[in-house]
């Protein structure tokens, strides 16, 4: 079994893409947790790894008020098929029925399953499939 590293401020920086002071501070404010190593601060590369991710997540949009896809309609989830990475969403949009691929992690973000009204928008041969405000 692999020993997980511990990092050097500098290592955690360089890996983040900020600079030690940043670094540094995120440890100041508690947002990224340390440990000592020889009299120095170090960063477990687990932890690391974890606030990375944090940093990645996207925000959330809110709400837009304009689009480059001019078709969106709104209609009613009536098929969601799962599989590991891939998920096929089927909508019924008034006469029209529209079919989605997107990966999995996006349809369990949206929670998209049969019943769940969303908007699908429209653009060339890509559908991109949103959720209205209520």
């Amino acid at each position: 079994m692999a020993c997980m590293p511990n990092l050097r401020i500098s290592e955690a920086a360089a890996l983040l893409g900020v600079s030690d002071d940043t670094v540094r501070r995120w440890i100041d404010l508690k947002r990224l947790p340390v440990t000592e190593q020889g009299g120095r601060m170090a960063v477990d590369g687990r932890e690391l790894a974890a606030f990375a991710q944090q940093l990645a997540e996207s925000p959330e949009p809110g709400t837009t008020t304009a689009a480059s896809a001019r078709n969106r309609m709104r209609g009613i989830v009536t098929r969601v098929l799962k599989d590991g990475v891939m998920a096929q969403v089927e909508m019924q949009a008034g006469p029209f029925r529209v079919v989605s691929l997107m990966s999995r992690e996006a349809a369990d973000e949206l929670g998209l399953e049969p019943g769940v009204v969303a908007v699908a928008s429209i653009k060339s041969t890509h559908v991109v499939v949103e959720i209205p405000e209520s």
